[in-house]
């Protein structure tokens, strides 16, 4: 069967062409994505290239690097893209340039770049159009379900961010009594709020309320391991690998190779916070056992049960996340103590009101934790498949989707 797979160059499958300049004030509002090298970084309201398109990162920590846009886009000099796929699957084309050493063929300057010229003559085996149409469905059926499971994550934790915005930092219920319309609440809800506001040292808050930090709801580093607690098998969770609420990967490691940085004990419902740089959003809420946290981590458990996810709500909300990064120091690692994640200030509103907003944000949080768990599978599959399908070794027949046994 490997056979019928034909010998040929890199040159000869795609067509390459460096990307195009432009500078941030010639960039107009639009549609239209801009891939730079690590792929989407902004948008533009003209295309460049047509898509289905591919890029690969020519330079610096870039280089090999390989991006995929169905739509139509501008590519930026910090890569190059494919002009002409020479009849071969777009597709097909992304999975299989970003199996390929490409890294290893810059052009030798002081600042490593690829070079089109120092690849084309690269020797590379591919299949027949057909074959790499039904790869590349495999793998990007895998992808689309990816995706689409963050897109569902990214709008139901905006659903539940909405909540805490509108209980706990524009009182909603609270206008919508003062100032007469309806709030939308059940009654049995809309009763736990007052109906009038008090001055605080946080400003304007409802009455009856109290002000504090996130220390009166979560304990601030509650458990490391040590030598006599470590287990032989660590599943580490790092600050690379942890953004916007997300925990990309997690990483096992024989407890004599793990990280030094591998100590802090994580459980369910722990909201944990980068204090690194705390600007790039390395945060997430704990959903699953057995997981153990860098120590450039704030890692915060809920006192209570019903405070959990308002301490992750709050504790990772965009203005703290802005003000922890302003409060960062240090030149070559700005960062933030534990301490001053833990001392995020709060409104802090009756446990009935806890109870509730638990009851409605709990649901939505599981779900995106539900999504995240079976993303992090599909993954791993397509992780798996990719070298042998696009080796050949694999070969494809009759495939109808994930759970097809057919591969």
């Amino acid at each position: 069967m490997a056979g019928e797979w034909r010998e040929t160059t890199l040159g000869e499958v795609v067509r390459l062409q460096r990307g195009h300049d432009l500078p941030d004030k010639e960039r107009q509002a639009g549609p239209v994505p801009i891939l730079g090298s690590f792929g989407v970084t902004g948008w533009h309201n003209q295309a460049r290239a047509t898509g289905p398109g591919v890029t690969v990162g020519r330079s610096g920590a870039s280089i090999g690097v390989v991006s995929f846009i169905t739509d139509d886009y501008w590519p930026l000099n910090t890569c190059m893209y494919v002009t002409d796929f020479m009849g071969n699957d777009p597709r097909f084309c992304y999975y299989w340039l970003g199996t390929l050493d490409l890294a290893a063929y810059n052009s030798g300057s002081a600042q490593p770049s690829l070079n089109r010229n120092y690849i084309y003559g690269l020797p590379v085996r591919i299949p027949e159009p057909p074959e790499q149409r039904a790869i590349a469905q495999v793998l990007s059926t895998l992808d689309d379900k990816i995706e689409l499971n963050r897109r569902i994550s990214e709008t139901l934790e905006a659903m539940a961010r909405a909540i805490f915005k509108s209980w706990f930092v524009d009182f909603d219920p609270v206008r919508a009594k003062v100032e007469g319309p309806d709030s939308g609440l059940p009654k049995e809800i809309a009763d736990l709020f007052p109906d009038r506001f008090e001055e605080s040292e946080l400003g304007e808050i409802l009455a009856g309320w109290g002000v504090g930090t996130l220390a009166d709801l979560g304990i601030l580093n509650p458990e490391v391991w040590t030598k006599e607690t470590r287990p032989a098998e660590l599943n580490y969770v790092d600050l690379s690998n942890t953004k916007w609420g997300r925990i990309e990967a997690v990483t096992s490691y024989e407890a004599a190779d793990a990280p030094s940085r591998a100590q802090r004990v994580l459980r369910p419902a722990d909201t944990i916070v980068g204090t690194v740089r705390p600007g790039n959003g390395s945060y997430a809420f704990i959903s699953e056992s057995g997981l153990t946290g860098s120590t450039g981590f704030a890692v915060l458990r809920p006192q209570a049960a019903q405070y959990a996810e308002f301490v992750y709500l709050a504790g990772t909300a965009a203005d703290n996340i802005d003000t922890l990064a302003h409060l960062a120091d240090g030149a070559a690692y700005p960062a933030v103590r534990p301490e001053v994640v833990a001392a995020t200030p709060i409104v802090r509103p009756s446990d009935e009101v806890f109870g509730r907003f638990s009851r409605a944000s709990g649901p939505l949080l599981a779900k995106v934790a539900q999504n995240e768990r079976e993303s992090r599978t599909l993954a791993a599959l397509r992780d798996a498949l990719l070298p042998r399908l696009l080796s050949g070794e694999l070969r494809v027949g009759g495939w109808r989707g994930p759970m097809s046994d057919n591969v």
